[in-house]
C-alpha cells in the first residue's frame, strides 16, 4: 500500500507555514490519540501517520527533500539504518513531539486515561551529525556503498549507556515515582484542572543515579569511532542531502540517537559533463571526416560506445545516445548522453595543405548553401532542452 501525501495527511496546503503545520498536527494527534481511542488500531495507525508527516514537514531540510523527491527521499526506515524518518513507534512519537502539547505525556488528564506506559518519562535525543561523501559520475549513475569512519558520541560500554557505576546505583525517582512527570490539580471556576509538568528532580527521566560511571561520568556516552556502511542510491546529485536515522550521536542514558546527514559532492569527470539526468560530451571532428563521414568511439559512463558520423555532418549537430545518462533517484528512467559535434579547423597549414584547400575553395560544394531543412542554432538548442 502506497503512502499518502504528507500534506493530505495533515490536511494542509503545500504552501502552509510552520505554525499552520503545527496546529494541523496537534488537531490530528488529539483526534487519533490512543487515550481517546482505546483499542482502536486504525486510530493508532492514523496517529503514527500524522506524527511521521509532521516529523518531515516541520523540518525545513526534510521538507525540502520531500517536496523535491516525495517519499523516495525517506524510502527506508530509520530502524533499518536507512534514509529518512519511517519506522516510527509510539515511544518515538511521545518523546519527540511532546513539546507541542506542553511537555510530558500531553494528553493525560484530558481524556481520563492512564496514558502511555511509562507516563511522561522523557527520552533524550542525540544530536545529528553531518558528513560529506564525494562520488564519481560512475558511482552516481550506478549507486554505491561507502564505508565511512565517523568520530561521534557512542554508548559507553562500561555502563552500557546507563551512566551509573552499577545497576544498584540506578534508583526510581522518589519525586515522580518513575513517571518522569508530576501532576498538579488546580481548582478553577470551571472545576478542577489537572496539569502535567516535567519532574524537576530527574528532569523527566524517571530515575536518578546515586553513583556515576567512572568512564563517562554519568552521561552514558563517550567519544569514539564507528564505521558506517552507507548505501547511496543511483541518481543522487551535487548538494543533495540524505539522512540515516539513528546513526548520529548517541543520546545520554539510553535515549534516542540522532541522525546522520550525508551531503553529496560530485567529483568532476575528465570528459563528460552532467546536465540533470543527461550527460554531455563534446566531440571534435576534422572537416574531412565531417564531409566524408566516419565512425568514432566516444566515452560513456558505462565504457566506450561507437557512433557513426554521417557524410556532410554540420558543426553543432547533437547526437543522442538513449539511456546512456544518469538514472532518476528510485526510478527506472535514465537520461541520455548528448554528443555535441564540433568541426575542428586547423590553425596552421603547411604549403601543400594550403595549395590543396585553395584548389577546393572555389568549388560549388564548398560554398555555404544551407537548405530549408537545416536547423538553426536556436532550433537545435530548443530541441536539446525538450
Amino acid at each position: 500500500m502506497s503512502k499518502r501525501d504528507y500534506y493530505d495527511v495533515l490536511g494542509v496546503a503545500k504552501g502552509a507555514d510552520a505554525e499552520e503545520i503545527k496546529k494541523a498536527y496537534r488537531k490530528m494527534a488529539i483526534k487519533y490519540h490512543p487515550d481517546k481511542n482505546p483499542g482502536d488500531k486504525q486510530a493508532e495507525e492514523n496517529f503514527k501517520e500524522a506524527a511521521e508527516a509532521y516529523e518531515v514537514l516541520s523540518n525545513a531540510e526534510k521538507r525540502r527533500r520531500y517536496d523535491q523527491f516525495g517519499h523516495a527521499a525517506n524510502a527506508q526506515s530509520a530502524n533499518g539504518g536507512g534514509f529518512g524518518g519511517g519506522g516510527m513507534n509510539m515511544e518515538d512519537i511521545f518523546s519527540q513531539f511532546g513539546d507541542i502539547f506542553g511537555g510530558g505525556s500531553p494528553f493525560e488528564g484530558f481524556f481520563g486515561g492512564g496514558g502511555r506506559q511509562g507516563g511522561g518519562r522523557r527520552v533524550q535525543r542525540g544530536s545529528n551529525l553531518r558528513i560529506k561523501v564525494r562520488l564519481t559520475l560512475e558511482e552516481i549513475a550506478n549507486g554505491a556503498e561507502k564505508k565511512i569512519k565517523v568520530n561521534k558520541q557512542i554508548v559507553c560500554k562500561t555502563c552500557e549507556g546507563t551512566g551509573a557505576k552499577d545497576r544498584s546505583s540506578v534508583q526510581t525517582c522518589k519525586t515522580c515515582g518513575g513517571q518522569g512527570a508530576v501532576r498538579r490539580v488546580t481548582n478553577t471556576i470551571l472545576g478542577q484542572m489537572q496539569t502535567t509538568s516535567t519532574c524537576p528532580t530527574c528532569n523527566g527521566e524517571g530515575t536518578t543515579i546515586t553513583s556515576k560511571c567512572t568512564v563517562c561520568h554519568g552521561d552514558g556516552v563517550v567519544r569514539g569511532e564507528e564505521t558506517i556502511s552507507i548505501n547511496i542510491p543511483a541518481g543522487v546529485s551535487e548538494g543533495m542531502q540524505l539522512s540515516m536515522g539513528g546513526k548520529g550521536n548517541a543520546a545520554p542514558r539510553g535515549g534516542v540517537p540522532g541522525d546522520l546527514i550525508i551531503l553529496i559532492e560530485e567529483i568532476p569527470h575528465e570528459t563528460l559533463k552532467r546536465d540533470g539526468n543527461n550527460v554531455i560530451y563534446d566531440l571534435h571532428v576534422n572537416f574531412v571526416d565531417a564531409a566524408l563521414g566516419t565512425s568514432v568511439e566516444v566515452p560513456t559512463i558505462d565504457g566506450k560506445a561507437k557512433i557513426k558520423i554521417d557524410p556532410g555532418t554540420q558543426g553543432g549537430k547533437i547526437l543522442r545516445l538513449k539511456s546512456k545518462g544518469v538514472p532518476e533517484v528510485n526510478s527506472y528512467h535514465r537520461g541520455d548522453q548528448l554528443v555535441h559535434i564540433n568541426i575542428w579547423t586547423p590553425k596552421a597549414l603547411s604549403r601543400e595543405e594550403r595549395e590543396l584547400l585553395e584548389k577546393l575553395q572555389d568549388s560549388p560544394n564548398f560554398k555555404p548553401s544551407p537548405g530549408k531543412n537545416e536547423k538553426s542554432f536556436f532550433e537545435r538548442m530548443k530541441e536539446y532542452f525538450e
